[in-house]
């Protein structure tokens, strides 16, 4: 009787292990089949799979999922590192962190690599940037992102994003200032209780040799950290990277400077064409102020919008000035001109007239010929006033002392007497007093 009943718990013994075994191995096979696949499973019903077992080192194994490597099932990465400790976990911008929960065994120490979508699986730093008013993440062809974990739990996170930020610029000087702005990073939700920001390696922390922008260039930049603070929430760390910016001057010089300067010596030709060309005097200078007037346009509209005045516009418009006096000047000289040679066929007809006179070839008989002077007495005053001027105009004898010179009103008198003397002394004066407001200017803004 007892023998046959150990039989039969022998026999049963015998029945239950090859469904143990397979019901250990069968769940185990599920699970490879999605991670490793033998590269001799070729045929699909006569092939056998072939399974290559390799060392316990997570880092070269394809056995294990990512999910089961790191264990990502097992935390709630809703809640932040260490939550609940005493300790602060170090953040790096570009992102460095430890997070001990996606420490994993690894005998070579080598680390692994994932893209965006394991991102989204685990807690990341919600860092962003305070003034900006716009950024994005650039996603061709999938989202830059880079994500590297290491054995110990500490974590790399590298994003590739474009940041317009917000930065308060004075513009008197334009285009020759200089701007001071900054980005500011900071926490979201976490405050300085639960997040501490700090830079890795100071300014070795920031790379500035690939940045390149259009219009400026770095001349200096220094990163910082600080504390923010806001009513309702409290306390949150903020790391600061303070530019100061130069502006590029050579294409403002090539497409408003050097035009300008053109436009002004274009103007100064006129001097040089004779006054009598009236149609070439005006039309050059009607040309050279339309001109002007388009380049100030079409810099006003490429340029900021602000209620004061900015360096370009002190260097447009005084050089506007410069070219709307060369064609005052013109005026000037061609009224003056045209007096001039009025005044001279009216005594050129007085003389006529009395010539006609006294020869008898005319005659008119309310005219009284007693009121004209004798040539005799014509003669005998111009001799005597070509006596006087001689006497006047003789040089002082020594010891005496010397008459004072022509006034400015005398020079206004004999300028206009003789106009062509004004295109004389603006050959000169023009010239001088661009040259002189060029050398002011450039010294005071450069």
């Amino acid at each position: 009787m007892k023998l046959s009943v150990f039989s039969l718990r022998l026999l049963c013994l015998w029945c239950l292990c090859p469904v143990t075994l397979l019901s250990h191995r069968h769940p185990n096979r599920r699970k490879d089949k999605d991670v490793f696949l033998g590269a001799h499973a070729k045929h699909k019903h006569t092939s056998r799979i072939d399974y290559k077992l390799k060392k316990q080192d997570s880092t070269k194994s394809l056995l294990i999922k990512t999910e089961q490597l790191l264990r990502i099932e097992e935390h709630d990465f809703a809640m932040r590192p260490g939550f609940g400790g005493l300790h602060h976990d170090a953040l790096y911008l570009r992102h460095y962190w430890k997070d001990e929960r996606l420490a994993f065994p690894s005998g070579s120490n080598l680390s692994r690599t994932f893209d965006a979508r394991l991102v989204k699986k685990i807690w990341v730093p919600d860092v962003f940037f305070v003034h900006s008013k716009r950024s994005f993440i650039h996603d061709t062809t999938m989202e830059n992102i880079m994500l590297r974990v290491y054995p110990d739990g500490n974590v790399l996170y590298s994003v590739r994003i474009t940041v317009t930020a917000q930065c308060s610029m004075d513009f008197s000087s334009f285009p020759l200032d200089t701007q001071n702005c900054s980005l500011e990073l900071e926490s979201y939700a976490y405050n300085e209780n639960d997040l501490m920001l700090y830079w890795k390696s100071g300014n070795d922390s920031l790379r500035t040799d690939e940045i390149v922008l259009s219009q400026f260039f770095i001349k200096e930049f220094k990163p910082s950290s600080g504390l923010a603070f806001y009513s309702s929430t409290g306390w949150y760390n903020r790391l600061y990277i303070n530019f100061i910016l130069r502006r590029h001057i050579f294409f403002f010089m090539l497409q408003t400077y050097f035009p300008t300067m053109l436009m002004v010596v274009l103007s100064w030709v006129s001097f040089w064409i004779d006054r009598r060309a009236v149609p070439a005097r005006v039309s050059l200078g009607i040309t050279t102020v339309l001109t002007m007037s388009t380049i100030i346009t079409g810099v006003s509209a490429s340029m900021p919008q602000v209620s004061y005045v900015k360096a370009v516009d002190v260097y447009l418009w005084t050089s506007f000035l410069f070219v709307f006096l060369s064609v005052i000047e013109y005026a000037a000289v061609n009224y003056l001109t045209t007096m001039e040679e009025m005044k001279k066929m009216k005594l050129s007809r007085f003389d006529a007239s009395q010539a006609m006179a006294f020869d008898g070839c005319f005659h008119d008989p309310d005219m009284e010929l007693s009121a004209f002077p004798q040539l005799t007495d014509l003669g005998m005053e111009a001799s005597m006033s070509l006596q006087n001027s001689s006497v006047r105009e003789a040089p002082p004898a020594p010891g005496t002392r010397l008459r004072s010179r022509r006034s400015v009103r005398d020079h206004l008198h004999l300028l206009m007497k003789n106009s062509y003397m004004i295109d004389s002394y603006s050959r000169i004066l023009f010239p001088l007093a661009y040259f002189t407001f060029n050398i002011i200017y450039w010294s005071i803004y450069s």
